[in-house]
């Protein structure tokens, strides 16, 4: 029997999740929007695309939920994108209502899915999402520092001109200003980056990885970027689908790891059929611990407004 995946939200990021799905022959597809044609059509385009492609599973276009029924992985990329000049914080109220609401419809029908959240602000919207489901962390995360990761092996590889296929990245905390790069974890060819670039290099990598979204941001004018959120979205899906193990940057559930409690923070998690599978703790030196903290605090000022406004209890 073949998996089922909903993606809620026929934007940019929802329509190019699912066409890499399908392109990849991971699961037929249901896209859900409430604005009317606009899945439909895009699915039918997508489904016609399957003759030329060479790929041979189902794409639907709804605005019933109904038809998200029995979903194995639910990606909710719903929400208003940024614009320039606006931070994913200033997101935060207007999105929380949209992500509230999609939960619940996702709850109602496939109560044994996983989520993954991909709406900003990420981190808060993970928080929301699992406040309205009650579902476990293991299948509730959210996609960031895949995509962050994956920005900063770009720019390493382009800065030394190796294949990103030779690099690795890691980078922790909240998809914001406050991310945190971790260049001594970052490598190529398993070298440290540390050992092949001088330290301003190092730090002029560090800052675009964590203004990566916002570059792009100011470059479209209109919207915000969806090729590398989508790939990165897919490559979560891929893993818990196929039961890979595969250890990726997530956003999930703290419960004491890294000192954290009952927040939603970026961390490498194992991802397996069950989703997150264990959460990997590494050493970290006192002054990355700070620029964690730094970063935790930040999340959990996003989640305070979110309580003020009642929207978390």
């Amino acid at each position: 029997m073949r998996s089922k995946v909903t993606v809620v939200g026929s934007g940019n990021v929802g329509a190019t999740t699912a066409q890499r799905l399908v392109d990849q022959q991971l699961a037929d597809v249901v896209l859900v929007d409430i604005l009317e044609g606009i899945p439909q059509g895009k699915a039918l385009d997508l489904l016609e695309a399957g003759p030329v492609e060479g790929y041979d599973f189902q794409l639907t276009g709804t605005n019933d939920y109904g038809d998200t029924k029995d979903s194995d992985v639910v990606v909710i990329t719903a929400g208003l994108p940024r614009k320039p000049g606006m931070s994913r914080d200033d997101l935060l109220l207007k999105n929380a209502g949209i992500v509230k609401q999609v939960t619940e419809n996702i709850v109602r029908h496939s109560p044994e899915c996983i989520i993954i959240v991909v709406s900003n602000p990420l981190d808060a919207m993970c928080q929301v999402a699992k406040s309205v489901s009650g579902f476990p962390r293991e299948r509730l995360l959210g996609m960031a520092g895949i995509l962050d990761s994956a920005r900063f092996r770009t720019f390493i590889a382009q800065e030394l001109n190796v294949s990103v296929e030779n690099t690795h990245a890691f980078v922790l905390g909240g998809h914001g200003d406050t991310m945190v790069p971790l260049p001594r974890y970052s490598t190529v060819a398993g070298i440290p980056i540390t050992e092949l670039m001088p330290p301003d290099r190092v730090e002029a990598l560090v800052q675009r990885t964590r203004d990566g979204g916002a570059e792009i941001v100011g470059l479209l004018k209109q919207g915000s970027a969806f090729y590398a959120p989508s790939a990165s979205a897919v490559e979560m899906v891929e893993a818990i689908l196929r039961d890979k193990k595969k250890i990726l940057p997530c956003c999930v559930y703290l419960e004491g790891e890294y000192g954290v409690n009952d927040l939603y923070v970026g961390v490498p998690v194992k991802l397996g059929s069950r989703g997150a599978e264990e959460v990997i703790e590494i050493t970290l030196s006192d002054p990355e611990k700070a620029q964690l903290q730094h970063s935790v605090d930040a999340v959990a000022e996003l989640v305070k407004v979110l309580k003020e406004n009642k929207i978390l209890s």
